[in-house]
């Protein structure tokens, strides 16, 4: 069975090269010198700051069950951390549009290394510190890194488009040839040199650190909303009106939360349904063959959006919907592929079948980030960015902490298919927002007027 992994890494690496190397002049956006500078080194920084993340990933479960802790206190921990994420995290991340979105980036560097010392420990109330810690650090992670980039690429007067080249090459980096080095170099650590679950953290740690002095030297500042007359409820309301006036963004913000909902819990349902009789598979070669999809979506995304041409409101209805079929795949097996009952051994038929499903589904997760983020520098008004980007990541963690409780009331067919009706709901709602954009096209909203009148009638309500 080794033989088939191989093959299965080895196919995906050679379509990832061709692509790269095969990109013409239509596929290539030209730009100057100056902003290869900026992109360069926002994608350095961006990168050392997901490796702290990737890093982390392949131990944690594992280093809580060194300690003693059962499955029960694990999922409790987990839980802690996406509660974290919802509640100080949203918070913490609105204050970006305030205080500054170059300070949230710090911010984040420091939380998540203190998150990584707490690791040391193997006390339960300071495990549970770090993983509060952590789910502070997620959300700034995904909210204040793409407003200080979208912010500072505008004030720079770089091109629009440009914006897209970025968003991809920081996707095919980041959440692909990173995630891929990070996860070798930590089991190298943890397993190779002996160091122990715990070396992976401390690696992480070493890595924010040196992202952090690269934001403090090189990084300006740049602001959402700096007056000084805005309290953060009048921010979390002018977000609340922002969505609701709306619909557009209303509709991505619903979009992102079904399609990160399914992802999530994809990461949680892969592992059992590719060994339901607890066959022996290699978790991280199969994890670095996920990571090897996503660069290869990230890289089909990056030619999609080279095109002018070429909506991303049309093509990600086509992504949504494929990704949708590649979950009902454990469903369908299971009628289709009578399945084995002998424990242990190697993958099965069936197992082989939904890896081929399951990468399918990782392309749709590289495709998705650089245009989801696209989507969200178009339609989410700079001056309360990374408060409506927190806003969608609340439903998200609600989401998933529901599913974590009750991972095991329900059959794992069950909890695919849900995934795939959400995935079809985002192709239904994705087709709704480009209606109402290219409808919208020549009304621009006009987000000052808007806030001006919410301000009025606060004022009228005292």
């Amino acid at each position: 069975m080794e033989v088939f992994y191989y093959m299965v890494f080895g196919f995906l690496a050679l379509i990832v090269a061709l692509l790269e190397l095969s990109k013409t002049a239509k596929d290539r956006i030209a730009t100057s010198s100056a902003f290869n500078s900026f992109k360069n080194n926002y994608l350095l920084v961006y990168s050392l700051m997901m490796a702290g993340d990737w890093l982390q990933g392949p131990y944690v479960y594992f280093l809580y069950s060194q300690y003693g802790f059962d499955k029960g206190d694990i999922g409790r921990l987990f839980i802690a951390g996406f509660g974290s994420s919802m509640l100080f995290g949203t918070i913490v991340g609105s204050l970006a549009d305030k205080q500054g979105r170059r300070r949230a980036c710090v911010t984040y560097c420091i939380t998540y290394i203190l998150s990584c010392i707490t690791k040391h420990s193997p006390e339960y109330k300071v495990l549970m510190l770090g993983r509060i810690l952590g789910g502070i650090a997620t959300s700034l992670l995904f909210s204040a890194f793409e407003s200080w980039l979208v912010a500072e690429h505008n004030k720079r007067g770089f091109e629009p488009q440009w914006l897209s080249l970025t968003f991809s090459k920081a996707i095919f980096l980041g959440n692909g040839l990173i995630a891929i080095v990070s996860g070798l170099f930590a089991n190298l650590l943890a397993d190779n040199l002996g160091f122990g679950p715990v070396a992976p953290f401390d690696a992480a740690a070493c890595l924010l650190a040196i992202g952090m002095a690269i934001i403090l030297s090189t990084w300006g500042e740049n602001y959402g909303d700096p007056s000084d007359s805005k309290g953060l409820l009048t921010q979390f309301k002018g977000a609340a009106v922002a969505i609701a006036s709306d619909e557009k963004i209303a509709l991505l913000g619903a979009i992102q939360s079904l399609f990160e909902g399914s992802m999530y819990t994809f990461v949680f349902l892969w592992t059992p349904a590719l060994s339901p009789n607890d066959e022996d598979i290699p978790h991280g070669f199969i994890f670095a063959t996920f990571m090897l999809s996503s660069m290869l979506g990230s890289s089909i995304a990056s030619r999609l959006m080279a095109r002018p041409a070429l909506k991303v409101e049309a093509y990600m209805q086509i992504v949504f919907a494929v990704s949708a079929v590649t979950l009902l795949l454990p469903i369908i097996t299971n009628f289709l592929v009578t399945p084995s009952s002998v424990k242990g051994g190697g993958i099965s038929f069936g197992g082989s079948i939904l890896i081929f499903g399951f990468c399918t589904f990782e392309a749709c997760v590289g495709i998705f980030w650089p245009s989801i983020m696209k989507m969200r520098s178009q339609y989410i008004p700079e001056e309360a960015r990374s408060t409506i980007m927190n806003f969608f990541r609340i439903p998200l963690n609600i989401f998933v902490c529901v599913v974590l409780y009750n991972v095991n009331a329900f059959p794992i067919t069950v909890m695919f298919g849900m995934c795939s009706i959400f995935l079809f709901m985002a192709s239904i709602l994705q087709r709704r927002l480009m209606v109402v954009a290219e409808s919208h096209k020549s009304k621009p909203q006009d987000w000052t007027a808007l806030r001006t009148q919410d301000e009025e009638a606060e004022a009228l309500n005292i």
